[in-house]
């Protein structure tokens, strides 16, 4: 059964509903996984999803932070959630689908502004949180699963507007690169998107700060979709929906999407 799949962060479920309709109205993946919702999940605005078809639902929330969620209109079961580093967070739930794929939704924390974990407390909760999620992975050892999220990294150089730059800004950092490698290894996990775009620069963020963010491009990639090795074959057709940053009231990130054949 052929499915498509996009995550986003929407940077708030509630303020930007109409913007979540358009997407699933002209782009009409069959499952949208949102990150930093900001909602509670009885507050989200489940109605008009389900009028488009969208009927499915796993969500784990919060009042005005984090939170992430699962719409889908293909058969799909609450998997659970967990919260690593006991931060109480609403970071990351999982859906199964009827064929058997479960889908983890991830929002990393972003990790502040000072990359030193002795000076910024929210740099080390990132660093342990990717470590909590490679042990869990380890241990679990996943299949027939996809990942997909902001994950606040943007890993490979061409993941950025500028290497030599960012190097040392949060988000870039080559601490941060080495804990996500191995939480990718962890879980034998493939970057679908780079299989599918193995060269070039590729960006799914770019900040509120750029008036001109289109012109300036200066974007990362920090939104991913990956799936582990077993199923990873069947990826395809990977693409970030750049337009969506330019719709009227946007979320800084752009959604990515991504087909399995399965």
């Amino acid at each position: 059964m052929p499915f498509t799949i996009a995550t986003w962060n929407i940077n708030s479920v509630r303020l930007r509903e109409p913007l979540v309709l358009k997407l699933l109205e002209d782009e009409a993946p069959d499952v949208l996984c949102l990150q930093e919702c900001k909602s509670p999940v009885e507050k989200i605005p489940l109605e008009g999803f389900a009028a488009l078809g969208y009927k499915y639902f796993a969500a784990r929330g919060q009042k005005g932070y984090n939170g992430v969620a699962i719409l889908s209109r293909l058969p799909m079961e609450d998997a659970g959630g967990e919260d690593f580093v006991s931060l109480g967070h609403a970071r990351h739930v999982a859906g199964k689908l009827e064929n058997g794929v479960t889908i983890h939704n991830f929002y990393v924390p972003a990790g502040g502004d000072v990359a030193d974990r002795e000076v910024n407390e929210k740099f080390g909760q990132k660093l342990d949180y990717l470590t909590e999620m490679r042990d869990w992975f380890h241990t679990g050892k996943p299949e027939k699963s996809i990942l997909v999220g902001d994950l606040n990294i943007a890993p490979r150089e061409d993941d950025v507007w500028s290497h030599k730059k960012l190097l040392k800004v949060v988000s870039h950092t080559p601490i941060e690169v080495e804990h996500l490698a191995e939480m990718q290894e962890s879980g034998n996990w493939v970057d679908i998107t780079r299989q599918d775009i193995p060269q070039g620069e590729l960006f799914s963020w770019w900040s509120y700060r750029a008036k001109d963010w289109s012109a300036a491009n200066k974007g990362r990639r920090l939104d991913h979709v990956w799936a582990t090795q077993d199923i990873s074959s069947a990826g395809h057709g990977s693409r970030i929906f750049r337009d969506a940053r330019g719709w009227e009231k946007p979320s800084d990130h752009a959604p990515v999407f991504a087909s399995f054949d399965l």
